[in-house]
């Protein structure tokens, strides 16, 4: 069985939503956060995480991007637990038996999601149509091997010797080459 976790490719996150979610964060597509809410009421902080964000179940915080995961039962038991105590707490769901049934369907829908291969990226686009709110779903990952992906990396390349670059950037900054 295959849930979703949150990830940070860089520090982006912590400054385009009011809360970020911590890297790593078991994640759930976070519509339900927006029911009610309508989409032109929302600016800033609050409108990027309506159109863009997932939400990290412990936290409560958002992420843009979710990575496909591998998890065992156990695992899934404790992610729907966490999710059924955050809703009662943070929503104020009316008892666990409501919060329990609503957790066990956020996470049937992130299964739904997961039927890509493990180490895949997904990032949600939502929208507002005809009053209901819209998702779809992008997902990135390596073509051939499926590896953990990475931002960046960094090749160390021998034989290939290329004069270097010296930049004076105070230099530079002031219109002048050297």
């Amino acid at each position: 069985m295959k849930l979703l976790r949150t990830i940070q490719l860089d520090p982006s996150d912590t400054l385009v939503f009011e809360r970020a979610a911590e890297p790593g964060e078991w994640a759930v597509s976070g519509a339900f956060m927006f029911v009610g809410v309508d989409p032109e009421t929302l600016s800033g902080k609050a409108r990027a995480a309506f159109r863009t964000g997932f939400l990290g179940v412990q936290s409560f915080g958002w992420s843009t991007l979710a990575q496909v995961v591998e998890v065992t039962q156990a695992q899934h038991k404790i992610v729907i637990e966490s999710l059924s105590y955050q809703l009662r707490e943070q929503l104020g769901a009316p008892d666990l038996a409501a919060a329990s049934a609503a957790a066990e369907e956020e996470l049937a829908f992130v299964v739904s999601l997961c039927d890509r291969p493990k180490d895949t990226l997904i990032a949600v686009s939502r929208t507002l149509e005809d009053g209901a709110i819209r998702e779809s779903f992008r997902s990135l990952h390596l073509p051939g091997e499926h590896l953990p992906m990475r931002a960046f990396s960094f090749l160390q390349v021998e034989g290939e010797d290329e004069p270097a670059d010296e930049i004076n950037l105070v230099d530079l900054a002031k219109g002048e080459r050297t």
